[in-house]
C-alpha cells in the first residue's frame, strides 16, 4: 500500500484557495466550521483508533480535511454531503491530493438524515465533525441505521459533547445522554479550539468517543417505546416521574403503577435514571394504552 504524499492534507491556506475556486462562504444555517489544521484531523483520527481495515463513514465532509486524514488510514472511507457545490467539488479534492487511495473513496450527496444505506462493504466506524444544529438527531439516526458502525468518534459544540457524555445525575444529563447510552459506552475524548477552524466559531468543541455495546440493553420494550419514556421523563425536567409520565402512560395513578412495578420510585426524576431503568419503566407500560407515537429525537 503506497503513501500518500506528505503535503496531501489540507492546511489554511488550501482551505482558503479551495474555498476562493468553488465561491464558497461557510454558513451558520448549516454550521459549516472547515477544518484548516491537518494536526487536529490526524489527531481525531488517532483518537478515533481508526485501523487499516475500516471502513468510516463521515458525515459532513465540507471541503475534505478530515476525508483526507481519514484516507491516509481506513481502508475505505464514506462521505456524506449535503451542500451541492460541496459533494460535487470533494470527489476531484481526493483525486488531486491523493491519487493513490480515490479508488478507496465514495460520496453520498445528501442529507444524512434520509440515509438508509450506503455503496459498498457496511461501515465499521463513524468520524465526523458535526454541525452543531444537527449533531445529535444525525449521531443518533446514523447509530441506530448502521448497526455495523462499532466505534463512532464525532466534534461537536463543547457543551454538546458534555450533554452526550454525561452521566445519571450531572446537571447537564438528559434526553441525548440516555439515547446515545442505548447505543454506546459513550465518553469525552478530548477538546478542540477554536483557531483550528474557518471561520472560526463563538464556541468550544469537544471529541465525543461512543463504542458500540457488546450487548444491546437487556428488555421486552422496543427502541421506540423506551425513547418515548426518555422523551416524556424529560419533557418537564423539574416534574416528578409520576407527573411527567402521566400522559404518557395515560394518567398519574397508570404512570405511579408502571413505576412501581418497575422498582422505580415515583418520586425520582428522569435525570436520575440510567437507561436501563428507562427500559424497565417502558416494559410495564400499561397494556390499555395505545401504541406510544416514534419519539422525535433530540
Amino acid at each position: 500500500m503506497s503513501s500518500p504524499t506528505p503535503d496531501a492534507l489540507l492546511g489554511p491556506a488550501d482551505v482558503r484557495e479551495l474555498a476562493a475556486a468553488l465561491g464558497v462562504r461557510p454558513t451558520k444555517q448549516r454550521g459549516q466550521n472547515f477544518v484548516i489544521d491537518a494536526n487536529t484531523v490526524r489527531r481525531i483520527v488517532r483518537t478515533a483508533e481508526v485501523r487499516p481495515d475500516d471502513v468510516v463513514v463521515e458525515v459532513g465532509p465540507g471541503l475534505g480535511s478530515l476525508t483526507l486524514a481519514l484516507l491516509e488510514v481506513a481502508d475505505r472511507v464514506t462521505a456524506v454531503e449535503i451542500d451541492d457545490v460541496l459533494a460535487a467539488a470533494l470527489p476531484t479534492t481526493i483525486s488531486t491530493r491523493m491519487p493513490e487511495r480515490s479508488d478507496r473513496f465514495a460520496l453520498v450527496h445528501s442529507d444524512a438524515m434520509h440515509v438508509r444505506e450506503l455503496p459498498g462493504p457496511a461501515p465499521t466506524a463513524l468520524v465526523a465533525n458535526l454541525p452543531y444544529n444537527v449533531a445529535v438527531p444525525v449521531l443518533l439516526h446514523m447509530l441506530e441505521t448502521f448497526p455495523s458502525i462499532e466505534r463512532t468518534l464525532v466534534m461537536v459544540q463543547s457543551e454538546v459533547a458534555d450533554r452526550l457524555a454525561a452521566p445519571p445525575g450531572s446537571k447537564v444529563y438528559g434526553v441525548p445522554s440516555v439515547k446515545a447510552n442505548w447505543y454506546a459506552e459513550v465518553k469525552r475524548a478530548g477538546a478542540i479550539g477554536r483557531n483550528v477552524f474557518w471561520p472560526a466559531p463563538n464556541v468550544d468543541s469537544g471529541l465525543v468517543s461512543l463504542v458500540r455495546r457488546a450487548e444491546p440493553v437487556r428488555t421486552a420494550a422496543s427502541r421506540r417505546e423506551v425513547f418515548a419514556v426518555v422523551d416524556a421523563a424529560f419533557a418537564q425536567r423539574r416534574k416528578t416521574l409520576r407527573a411527567a409520565l402521566a400522559g404518557w402512560a395515560g394518567s398519574a395513578a397508570a404512570a405511579e403503577a408502571a413505576l412501581v412495578a418497575a422498582g422505580i420510585s415515583p418520586q425520582a426524576r428522569g435525570e436520575s435514571l440510567a437507561v436501563e431503568e428507562f427500559a424497565r419503566i417502558a416494559e410495564h407500560r400499561s397494556a390499555q394504552n395505545t401504541e406510544p407515537k416514534e419519539p422525535v429525537q433530540q
